[in-house]
C-alpha cells in the first residue's frame, strides 16, 4: 500500500502531490466545518434511478486556490460555497456525487467536505509494472453434499438459481467451480457417491456433480473447473483408514474420473491435487496440481528442500488461512490461493466476511484466488453448517429459493474481473480501516474494489478474527501511468447493514475523471463496498419472485419406479452414512423390479466421522407425531439388518450420535427398538419369523411419548414410552456397510 496524509499547509500539500507515489504526508488538524444547503440549484443532486440515494463521491481538481484549500481550517458558509462551485466551473472543474449515503443529506456539505478534509492518499499505478495475476472467484459444490437438493428443483427455478452462481454479469458470476470427487463418505453435510464403489466398478453417472460442471459451462465456457476428493472408498485402504496405502492406485483412481469426466461428459478439469507423473502418463498435461489443499505446511518447507516436488507442484491451496500466508509459501514462488474460505451463514455478516476477504486475501496474503464453501446452501436446515453457502436452495418441493447477500458482495469482483487480469502493484489498506486493491486486464480497463468492513459486519466462522477498527473517512485515489487518461469510471455500491440503509450491488451514477487529473475522492462509512471500473457490462439480473417458502410436503410417497432415472439418488433423500441408489432387480417383474439399494459393503475413508450403520434422512426436521412405512429387503444373511426411523435429530458430522426412534428387523430373526442410531438405548426386542432376501413392510407411528410397531401389517409393538428427542427427520437405513432394497416409502407426518 502506498498512502498519504493530509498536509498541514495548502503549499505542503502541493509539494506532497509531486513526491514519489510512497511518500507520506502530516495529519491535518479537524476542520470545524459548519454547512447550510445551499440555495443554487445548479448545484443539483445527481441521483441514480430516481431512488434519491445520494452520492458521497466527490471529483477534486487540483490547481489554483482549490488546492490551497485542502490544508486550511475554514469556517465555509453559504455564500464560500457559491463562491466554491463558480470557480471550479470557470476552470472547468467537474464534480460528481452519486448515491452512497443518507438520502437525505445535501450534495454540496459532502462536497465541501471532500474538498477541506481528504483522508489518505493512494496511488493506483502501473508505471512500475503489475502485481500477481489474479486467478478467479469461485466456489465448492460438495465436501460435502451441499448441493443435494439442487437438482430435484423443479424448472425454471433450478436454471435461475444456476444462473445467479455461474451465467456472467448476471449474479456471482464465478470464475471457479470446485466439485468434491465422491468418495462415498460423509464429508460434512451428507456423502457423494464414487464413480468406483468396488475396485473393478466404474460408473461416470453417479451423483449430480458431473451435471452441476456441464450447467457450469453452458453458461461460461471458460469456467474453471477443479476436482478435489474429501473421501475415498474404502478398498483403496487396503484394510486401512488411509487412502494412501498404494500411491499408485490412489492415483489411478483421481486420474480416471478426470479422464471420465472428458469421454462421458466433454469436461476438462483444469487444476487436481495428485501425482504429476499419472497424469502425464494419461496423457493429461493441461491438468494443473493443488497442494496440499490444505494446510500451508508443511508442503510449503517440503517444497523448498525438494526441487522435483517443486516444480510439479502448480499452486499452493490452503483452507481459510484467515487472509494470511507464511514465508515458506511466498518463497516458493508458486501461485497462494484460499482454496476453501467462508464456511459462513449467508446473512449480511456472513456477507461482510465474504468481502473482506476478497480483498484482503491479496492484500495480506498475496493470495490471487478465493474459493468459498459453499456454492449454494441446499441441504437440510439443521445440518451442520447450515446456510453457509453463497445463497439458499433448499425448498425443491415449492421452488422456493433466495440470493443471499454474498451474491452481490462476489458480483463487485467476478462481474468485472476476469483470470488472467492482474493486480495492481499499488494495492493495500486504509488509514481509517479496511482495503482497496485493483486490477487490469493490461489493455487499458481498470477495476477498484474498495471494503470498509467493520469487525462485527464481517467475523467469519473461522479462523479467529483479530479486534481492529473502521471509522468514517476520506480516500483520495490517484490514477497513474496509463489509468491517468481514463474519462469515466463506472460506480457499483453495497451497503451492508440496517434494513433502512441496506443496498446490494447498486448502479451509481458514472464518475467523470475529464480535468481531474486522474483524482477522485470517496466518502467511505463503515461496512461499504464500492466498485469503481471501465468496464460496463455489469448488471443486477433479477428474475420473478420465486414461489412463497413452504415446509416439506406432510404426505411424502415414493415408490422409487423409475425405468431410467436422470440421477442416481432419489429426490429429497439425503445420505448421511451409505450410499442409496435407485436400483433394477433384473429378475423381478412384479412390485420390487425398482427399488433403492443401499450399495456400500465396505466402510470409506474419511476425514468426518460416518456412522457404523447406513442412514439416509428426509423431511422435516420440526415433524414430531409421524407415521413411516417401507417396505424392506435384508440381502445379508444371519448379520443382515435394516430399519425406519423417526425424529432423527442430527446428521452430517454428527451422525454417529444421532437420536431418534429407529424400528430394526434383523436376518437372524430378530427385531429391536432403539432411541438412537448406535443402539445403545434400547426401548424393546424380540423375536420375530424374519429372513434374509424376503420383502417385508415396516410400519412406525410415534404419536407424544409413545410409538408402535407393525410387521407386514400386524402389531410387533405398541405404545412403548419414548421420551427423546421431541422431533426430527425420518430416515431408513441398515445394520452395517452391506446391501440391502428399499420400497415404497410412505411418511404421514401431523403437520
Amino acid at each position: 500500500m502506498r498512502s498519504a496524509k493530509c498536509a498541514e499547509s495548502g503549499r505542503e500539500a502541493t509539494e506532497n502531490l509531486r513526491k514519489p507515489a510512497g511518500a507520506t504526508r502530516e495529519s491535518s488538524p479537524g476542520f470545524p466545518l459548519k454547512l447550510r444547503r445551499p440555495h443554487d440549484r445548479n448545484l443539483a443532486r445527481i441521483q441514480d434511478g430516481g431512488t434519491g440515494v445520494r452520492s458521497r463521491l466527490a471529483l477534486l481538481h487540483h490547481g489554483g486556490d482549490r488546492t490551497r484549500l485542502l490544508g486550511c481550517q475554514c469556517h465555509v458558509t453559504h455564500t464560500m460555497a457559491e463562491s466554491l462551485f463558480q470557480a471550479s466551473r470557470q476552470r472547468q472543474g467537474k464534480v460528481m456525487t452519486a448515491a452512497a449515503g443518507s438520502a437525505g443529506r445535501a450534495a454540496v456539505p459532502l462536497l465541501l467536505c471532500a474538498l477541506l478534509a481528504p483522508g489518505g492518499g493512494y496511488v493506483l499505478d502501473d508505471s512500475d509494472g503489475l502485481g500477481l495475476e489474479f486467478d478467479g472467484v469461485g466456489a465448492v459444490s460438495g465436501g460435502g453434499a451441499t448441493s443435494r437438493l439442487l437438482v430435484n428443483y423443479p424448472e425454471p427455478y433450478r436454471s435461475e438459481i444456476l444462473d445467479y452462481l455461474f451465467k456472467p454479469n448476471f449474479g456471482a458470476s464465478l470464475h471457479i467451480l470446485k466439485v468434491e470427487i465422491g468418495g462415498d463418505g460423509q464429508t460434512t453435510d451428507g456423502t457423494e457417491p464414487s464413480h468406483m464403489h468396488y475396485e473393478l466398478d466404474e460408473n461416470y453417472f453417479r451423483g449430480y456433480e458431473w451435471w452441476l460442471m456441464k450447467e457450469a459451462k453452458k453458461r461460461n465456457p471458460d469456467i474453471i473447473l477443479i476436482g478435489l476428493p474429501w473421501s475415498f472408498p474404502g478398498w483403496l485402504g487396503k484394510g486401512f483408514n488411509w487412502p494412501y496405502v498404494n500411491l499408485h492406485l490412489t492415483a489411478y483412481y483421481v486420474v480416471s474420473w478426470i479422464m471420465g469426466a472428458k469421454h462421458y461428459h466433454d469436461l476438462d478439469i483444469d487444476y487436481i491435487g495428485v501425482l504429476r507423473k499419472m497424469l502425464n502418463y494419461q496423457g493429461l498435461q493441461h491438468v494443473k496440481i493443488i497442494a496440499s489443499d490444505n494446510l500451508w505446511e508443511p508442503i510449503s518447507a517440503a517444497m523448498l528442500l525438494d526441487t522435483e516436488l517443486l516444480k510439479v507442484i502448480d499452486v499452493i491451496g490452503a483452507h481459510y488461512p484467515g487472509t494470511h500466508s507464511v514465508k515458506e509459501a511466498k518463497l516458493t514462488g508458486k501461485k497462494l490461493w484460499s482454496s476453501e474460505d467462508f464456511s459462513t451463514p449467508n446473512d449480511d455478516v456472513g456477507a461482510g466476511c465474504w468481502a473482506r476477504i476478497l480483498n484482503q486475501n491479496y492484500v495480506n496474503g498475496y493470495m490471487t484466488s478465493t474459493i468459498a464453501w459453499n456454492l449454494v446452501a441446499s441441504y437440510y436446515d439443521n445440518l451442520p453448517y447450515e446456510r453457509c453457502g453463497l445463497m439458499t436452495a433448499q425448498e425443491p418441493w415449492s421452488g422456493h429459493y433466495i440470493v443471499e447477500s454474498p451474491i452481490w458482495v462476489s458480483a463487485h469482483t467476478t462481474q468485472f474481473t476476469q483470470p488472467g487480469w492482474y493486480y495492481l502493484k499499488t494495492v493495500g489498506h486504509l488509514e481509517k480501516g479496511g482495503s482497496y486493491v485493483a486490477l487490469t486486464d493490461g489493455l487499458g480497463n481498470l477495476t477498484i474494489i474498495v471494503e470498509t468492513m467493520s469487525r462485527r459486519q464481517s467475523e467469519c466462522i473461522r479462523p479467529i478474527l483479530p479486534y481492529f477498527n473502521v471509522s468514517k473517512q476520506f480516500a483520495t485515489f490517484f490514477l497513474k501511468g496509463s489509468f491517468s487518461e481514463i474519462p469515466e469510471l463506472q460506480v457499483w455500491y453495497t451497503k451492508l447493514g440496517k434494513s433502512s440503509e441496506r443496498y446490494l450491488f447498486k448502479q451509481l451514477d458514472s464518475l467523470w475523471l475529464r480535468d481531474s487529473d486522474g483524482k477522485f475522492t470517496l466518502e467511505l462509512q463503515e461496512d461499504e463496498l464500492f466498485t469503481l471500473t471501465t468496464l460496463t457490462t455489469g448488471r443486477k439480473g433479477s428474475y420473478p419472485l420465486p414461489p412463497k417458502s413452504q415446509p416439506f410436503p406432510c404426505t411424502y410417497t415414493d415408490d422409487f419406479d423409475d425405468d431410467y432415472p436422470y440421477f442416481s439418488e432419489a429426490p429429497n433423500f439425503a445420505d448421511q452414512t451409505g450410499v442409496f441408489e435407485y436400483y433394477t432387480n433384473i429378475e423381478d417383474s412384479g412390485e420390487h423390479r425398482f427399488t433403492l439399494r443401499q450399495v456400500l459393503n465396505q466402510r470409506p475413508i474419511t476425514w468426518a466421522a460416518d456412522a457404523s450403520n447406513t442412514i439416509s434422512i428426509i423431511g422435516d426436521y420440526k415433524w414430531s407425531n409421524m407415521t413411516i412405512r417401507c417396505d424392506v429387503y435384508i440381502e445379508t444373511p444371519e448379520v443382515g439388518g435394516v430399519f425406519i426411523a423417526g425424529r432423527v435429530n442430527k446428521g452430517g458430522t454428527l451422525i454417529r450420535s444421532a437420536q431418534g426412534i429407529f424400528f430394526w428387523i434383523f436376518a437372524n430373526g430378530s427385531y429391536r427398538v432403539t432411541g438412537d442410531l448406535a443402539g445403545w438405548i434400547v426401548y424393546a426386542a424380540g423375536r420375530v419369523r424374519i429372513m434374509e432376501k424376503t420383502w417385508y413392510t415396516l410400519t412406525l407411528t410415534i404419536k407424544g411419548h409413545l410409538s408402535s410397531g407393525m410387521l407386514d401389517g400386524k402389531s410387533l409393538w405398541n405404545n412403548t414410552h419414548v421420551l427423546f428427542p421431541k422431533n426430527g427427520w425420518a430416515a431408513i437405513g441398515t445394520h452395517s456397510f452391506e446391501f440391502a432394497q428399499f420400497d415404497n416409502f410412505h411418511v404421514e407426518a401431523a403437520c
